[in-house]
């Protein structure tokens, strides 16, 4: 599988299931809306840097972005 998709995949679950809006995320993780969207949706090819941050702000671990 494309990593950007897994990751976008992810990061969209997991945000719903905390009960985030993108906007709340972007907010939490300084990273912008549209970053975001971009990244749910496997357009974006994020960095190690921005995984971490993606990770801290939701909660868990940096892993669980990259698991199939």
């Amino acid at each position: 599988m494309d990593m950007r998709k897994l990751v976008g995949r992810n990061a969209a679950k997991l945000r719903k299931e905390k009960g985030l809006t993108q906007e709340r995320l972007a907010e939490i993780s300084g990273l912008s809306q549209q970053y975001i969207s971009g990244l749910e949706q496997g357009r974006r090819n994020p960095t190690i840097v921005t995984v971490h941050e993606l990770a801290v702000a939701l909660g868990v671990s940096h892993l669980d972005l990259l698991q199939p």
